[in-house]
């Protein structure tokens, strides 16, 4: 008879999901494209019946996003973030090479001008606004921000002397100077105020303490509870990071939502038959930049374009209208 023998445990594999999460947090990827990556991935294995990514390759991510596309009718850019997704599961999780994907069905890229308001339509939709929801959409309209940009703002990146602003990890990674207008300096300094006195009651509580990116909580251990590092745009509401061990309670930023349903409802009241947005005011930041005769380079470099063809796009509300034949109905 066989002898029995005493198989060593084999140790616990770990899900493939939270090895996309570690790999992730690793390079140091926003806490949005780590919950948006894995949800396409989990998507992905969905739709080929729970099949492990390992035993697929380029067939099936072909199929996958062309059922986006096809069946789905997704935009263009959600098509790309679902294939950035499964790019980086196998490149740098299952670290499986991917050929040249053929055959997918691509998403049509529909070229759309960007909505301008007038700056009288502007004041309107800004006397249905108030107190931070003004502040905000202000610097929106003000100093050309994103919406993200805006709510991730932190004290130390904000000059009142020398009104201006500095964007910290835009766009692509990159960090930007842009102007803060001259008439939104009181309030933002009234506001800082308030969001201080919270500051100083936090750290009373014991509750001072604010998220800090890639290791700078390492390098200065200190530097959570520094004023200089708090949100410009506190959260309410206490949380925990949902990403760290810890479990410390902070003060997060504002979520963006808020904003966004405020100037909903201001565009609302306001009679405005436009469909603007919060991304609508950075728009016309830039229009009427030009229109004011700003270089385009310029405006560019406020904006935090990478190409110049991006800012271009503004120039086609700077055409006067009427140029082309005689009205009939005149």
């Amino acid at each position: 008879m066989p002898q029995n023998v005493t198989t060593a445990p084999q140790p616990h594999k770990r899900k493939l999901l939270d090895q996309v999460r570690d790999t992730i947090r690793r390079k140091h990827f926003s806490i949005r494209t780590e919950q948006s990556y894995t949800e396409w991935i989990r998507r992905f294995i969905l739709f080929h019946n729970k099949r492990h990514p390992s035993e697929m390759a380029e067939t099936e991510i072909t199929e996958f996003l062309t059922h986006l596309a096809r069946d789905r009718h997704v935009a263009a850019s959600t098509q790309n973030q679902a294939l950035s997704a499964l790019l980086f599961l196998y490149k740098e999780v299952l670290r499986q090479e991917i050929g040249w994907l053929e055959g997918v069905q691509r998403a049509k890229r529909p070229a759309r001008l960007p909505v301008v308001l007038t700056r009288d339509e502007v004041h309107k939709i800004f006397a249905h606004l108030h107190g931070m929801h003004r502040l905000m959409a202000g610097l929106l309209y003000g100093s050309g921000l994103r919406l993200m940009e805006c709510v991730r703002l932190r004290v130390k990146d904000v000059d009142l002397g020398y009104l201006r602003i500095t964007v910290r990890d835009g766009k692509g990674g990159k960090d930007r100077v842009t102007m803060l207008p001259v008439n939104l300096a009181k309030s933002l300094e009234r506001h800082l105020q308030k969001v201080k006195a919270q500051h100083e009651e936090d750290l009373e509580a014991g509750v001072g303490s604010v998220y800090l990116p890639n290791a700078i909580a390492r390098k200065w251990r200190r530097a959570a509870n520094e004023w200089a590092w708090q949100y410009v745009f506190s959260s309410p509401r206490l949380s925990i990071d949902p990403r760290s061990s810890a479990y410390v309670k902070q003060r997060h930023h504002t979520d963006e939502s808020v904003l966004q349903d405020a100037v909903k409802k201001a565009v609302r009241a306001s009679g405005i038959s436009k469909p603007a947005t919060c991304h609508t005011l950075r728009h016309s930041f830039a229009t009427h930049l030009l229109e004011n005769g700003y270089d385009i380079r310029t405006v560019q470099e406020l904006l935090g374009h990478k190409d110049v063809s991006t800012t271009m796009i503004y120039t086609h509300v700077l055409n006067k209208p009427g140029i082309g034949v005689k009205s009939p109905l005149d």
